[in-house]
């Protein structure tokens, strides 16, 4: 969730405590609120059936809810006219041969995930010893970064002792065994605590692993942190603090995949798993440098995750470049029986792309008006070169997508935390600001279901005006949060990738996002792969890291 305000409904004096009789009066208070008006005679005529909801609401109430509990109303991003491969073929990867151990150790800190599956798989650096060294910097420079909520070491040398013993013995499960990562603690993972980042639950232990901490297990991956995320998946603050950046540590990392994108740049990790609802991968990315893949809705199990909105959360990897995201995605991609909106969908990836053959598009009304010397201008001298035809194209930006997808982010996360706000809990939460989680939660009480359908019914009518705008081309591309784009992608599921494409003249790092077709994240991760080979941007770290 990312850093946006929520158009909150006023609350009068209407409410009615459970014990209470609903009155004429209550009503006439309510269609203020609602844009209604009925007779006397009819809201007489309601108060019966009202009364008999009070005792509804009342037996639920009583149920509170866990978390973890489906919402059974799937959404899916997939419409009629639209066709998901399913045939997953053979995906290889290169590891280069004759990776050097660097005399200065603590270069590992910015090596990519072929490089450091070389040093593994030619027994010149073991598991354990590269976990020891990722462990020795999250426990250094966690403190500065507020990155980091809880570090797994025992699980860790436990998973990096498993990987060589594997590799001792021929087992070669694939390019990410023994490497370390970190992982957005909104995620369960059996023996540890899982906190959502904010005090109601800093306690809390989830006995459960999630489906994607379980895949990147059978990976041989090694699990060496849970990583910092604003409180329940919103921002950049938690109960540790603010998640600082590692370019300027006077700012944050923006949210809410804080700690994913901070310990990610600073060198801390390899990668992060991080996860959106609307921009959590996509702001950290673009504040952090890094490059961040928000894949299709759905084309990722969210089984063991904290449910924030049920019909927008998605997971994706955080990583330095788009290879070593696809290394990530091809293993953690997949459904899984205890996510009905989990899709399985081929992910057939090689790697190389033929640009000049592609439909590419660039979003006119947030580029064209930029400088000439703009990041995003560059982007698109860049793809030129590189034999790119570029098509400009109109973003529809009057749909509305940042109001549509707020009510629906609103309803549905009050919902999932309808425990915490009726018990009051939520008092103890960090952020209290109108804008934040807390208010957002009773303020989304108050909007009528009937609304809430009736926008869900609104989201497709926009998914079916974007779909022949948007599958029209196989990349577009745009700056990360212009205009209305971030919320009308989120609403249609589309992926996208979030990369560095220069540096700003206070010194941070700028980003661009590529929009791809649904499931077409092969492409999208090898164009974007080809663009950074072209342009070395994601080879810059924070310097303050480098030791």
């Amino acid at each position: 969730m990312r850093r946006i305000l929520f158009a909150t409904l006023v609350i009068s004096s209407l409410s009615v405590s459970a014990q209470e009789t609903i009155t004429s009066t209550n009503i006439a208070l309510t269609e203020k609120m609602l844009g209604l008006s009925f007779s006397e005679a009819k809201r007489d005529s309601m108060l019966g059936a009202l009364n008999n909801n009070v005792k509804t609401y009342n037996y639920i109430h009583s149920k509170n809810i866990a978390n973890d509990v489906p919402y059974p109303l799937w959404y899916n991003p997939v419409l009629p006219s639209m066709v998901v491969n399913k045939k997953q073929l053979p995906v290889h990867f290169d590891i280069p041969e004759g990776v050097p151990l660097p005399m200065d150790k603590n270069k590992l800190a910015f090596y990519n995930i072929p490089q450091l599956a070389s040093l593994i798989k030619s027994k010149k650096i073991t598991s354990v010893e590269l976990t020891k060294f990722f462990l020795e910097r999250l426990k250094r420079y966690t403190p500065i970064l507020h990155c980091a909520i809880e570090l797994t070491e025992d699980l860790a040398l436990k998973q990096a002792q498993r990987a060589d013993a594997d590799l001792a013995k021929g087992i070669y499960k694939s390019p990410l065994q023994g490497i370390p990562y970190g992982i957005k603690d909104l995620f369960a993972v059996e023996g540890t605590h899982t906190t959502w980042g904010t005090p109601p639950y800093k306690d809390q232990v989830i006995h459960q692993t999630a489906f994607v901490a379980k895949q990147l297990e059978k990976a041989g991956a090694v699990l060496v942190a849970k990583l910092s995320l604003g409180e329940l998946a919103m921002d950049d603050i938690w109960f540790g603090g603010l998640t600082r950046n590692p370019w300027d540590t006077s700012k944050g990392s923006g949210g809410s995949s804080a700690g994913s994108s901070s310990a990610t740049a600073a060198g801390l990790v390899p990668f992060a798993i991080g996860t959106e609802t609307y921009g959590s991968i996509v702001d950290p990315s673009m504040r952090c440098g890094l490059t961040g893949l928000r894949p299709t809705y759905g084309s990722i199990a969210k089984s063991g995750a904290m449910n924030l909105a049920w019909t927008s959360d998605k997971i994706g990897p955080i990583c330095r470049s788009a290879e070593d995201g696809a290394i990530v995605f091809n293993y953690i991609h997949g459904a899984d029986k205890d996510d009905a909106s989990s899709i399985n969908a081929a992910f057939n990836y090689t790697g190389t792309v033929d640009i000049s053959t592609l439909k590419i598009a660039y979003a006119k009304n947030y580029i064209d008006t930029l400088p000439t010397n703009s990041t995003e201008k560059q982007t698109l001298l860049v793809l030129k070169k590189m034999g790119a035809k570029l098509i400009p194209f109109e973003f529809p930006d009057n749909l509305h997508g940042d109001e549509i997808l707020s009510l629906i982010v609103g309803v549905e996360s009050a919902a999932a935390f309808d425990p915490l706000t009726r018990s009051n809990t939520d008092d103890e939460m960090v952020q209290q600001n109108k804008d934040r989680w807390p208010n957002i939660f009773r303020s989304s009480r108050f909007v009528p279901a009937v609304e809430y359908i009736n926008a869900c019914r609104l989201r497709y009518e926009i998914m079916r005006t974007m779909d022949p705008v948007l599958d029209q081309f196989d990349i577009i591309i745009a700056p990360p949060e212009a205009g209305d784009q971030l919320a009308i992608t989120n609403l249609t599921g589309n992926p996208s990738i979030t990369l560095p494409n220069g540096i700003l003249p206070d010194g941070m790092p700028a980003s661009i996002s590529f929009i791809g077709k649904h499931f077409g994240e092969a492409t999208l991760l090898a164009f974007a792969k080809a663009y950074q080979q072209q342009t070395g941007f994601h080879l810059k770290h924070p310097p303050l890291f480098d030791k």
